[in-house]
């Protein structure tokens, strides 16, 4: 990348302007209550997603780099800093929930301020490469978020003893994916995987390489809620054959019978949507499932789940974007990955251990922000993501 003009620095702050303001509309719909709950130990309140990606800007921009700065409240950086080791202590994760203060006013208070500031910093700023990019990664951790957001306010509403609709709108629409049942056919052969092209990347997606695969076949449509329940009718939840062991132990300790939000009630089963309660739709793809349950569910169909460069290979030739997709991959490193230094290399670096990785996109995804090289990642037990299945034979 070429060092950055003032123009340049124009154009981010009209992209830093509009990528804010949806942050604050996914909130829009919330009364007060909901910014503050906090489930279980994954789920972070509302509040506290709108407090952290201000941080980030205050934190890794304004600080070091606009000498007027004034930090908003020293307090902050205990409370909103995430998992960043090298900024200093904070809050315990399984504890945000218990953060009355700073109250919601206060932190809405907290993003204008630090708005406001990074207005006046980018009027005025020539900008490095360096802080570009940091610019250009504050944007899109801001954009991951957001689906983060609309993931922990789904799964705060939907564990509300009253089940309460976040919007009339029909956010999760419905969407008929079961074109075909047919399997697209790719050719054993040498693949390039990775990042590889102009604009943003993250740095697990860095390292474009090579990947001799073996001929396989790949689903060209997600599995549906109508096949998922052949599953679960044919004891697919009963059957440790088809499990990993930390997965059966997951079933029987969880009890699990269905995907998350599926709820058996006079006498069908319904769905729990961010706009209410509704019947499923069999033909839509099944959502909410984890790792677990995708592998499971693969072993029953006796197909596999496809490994990440499969998928990468393939994603030109069928749709995707409307559920993150499992893949059989575990999260690692490509080959001459290196973290940066500092707080930055702490991004994805620290994670490449016990999770699994996800393709795609989702109907969380905000709109520009995915492309067939992005790895997204998760622990093999999470289900509060958009997340589904593809299959591979």
């Amino acid at each position: 990348m070429e060092t950055a003009v003032k123009n340049d620095a124009q154009l981010l702050l009209a992209q830093y302007k509009k990528i804010r303001k949806h942050s604050e509309s996914i909130c829009s719909p919330l009364q007060t209550e909901d910014y503050v709950v906090q489930p279980v130990a994954d789920v972070s309140p509302p509040k506290w997603h709108l407090g952290h990606t201000t941080w980030f800007f205050e934190t890794f921009v304004l600080m070091p780099h606009f000498k007027e700065y004034k930090e908003f409240n020293p307090l902050y950086n205990f409370v909103f800093n995430s998992y960043y080791e090298t900024v200093g202590a904070r809050v315990v994760r399984t504890d945000r929930g218990n953060l009355s203060r700073p109250s919601v006013l206060d932190i809405y208070a907290y993003r204008r301020y630090v708005d406001e500031q990074m207005e006046n910093f980018l009027a005025e700023a020539v900008l490095s490469d360096k802080l570009f990019g940091i610019l250009e990664l504050g944007l899109n951790h801001e954009q991951q978020h957001q689906e983060l957001l609309l993931t922990d306010i789904k799964y705060i509403l939907g564990h509300n003893p009253l089940f309460p609709v976040y919007s009339e709108k029909e956010i999760e629409a419905n969407w008929d994916v079961k074109k075909d049942s047919g399997f697209i056919a790719l050719p054993e052969g040498i693949y390039e995987i990775g990042f590889n092209g102009k604009g943003f990347s993250f740095d697990n997606e860095s390292g474009l390489h090579k990947k001799y695969l073996e001929a396989f076949e790949i689903a060209s449509s997600l599995v549906t809620n109508a096949e998922y329940l052949e599953f679960m009718k044919d004891g697919g939840y009963d059957d440790f054959r088809h499990w990993h062991s930390e997965g059966w132990d997951w079933v029987k300790q969880q009890q699990v019978k269905s995907p998350l939000y599926w709820h058996f009630m006079d006498g069908k089963w319904q769905y729990y949507k961010l706009s209410g309660f509704q019947d499923i739709e069999w033909s839509e793809a099944v959502c909410h499932v984890n790792f677990y349950e995708a592998s499971a569910f693969a072993s029953w169909k006796a197909m596999r789940l496809p490994l990440e460069e499969e998928w990468e290979a393939a994603s030109s030739l069928f749709n995707w974007g409307r559920r993150w997709e499992w893949t059989g991959s575990a999260y690692l490193p490509y080959p001459r990955y290196s973290k940066a230094p500092g707080a930055i290399g702490e991004y994805n670096g620290k994670f490449m251990v016990n999770q699994m990785v996800l393709r795609g996109s989702s109907i969380a995804t905000p709109e520009g922000h995915s492309r067939p090289s992005y790895r997204n990642f998760f622990h093999p037990r999470h289900q509060w993501q958009f997340s589904g299945i593809r299959l591979v034979k």
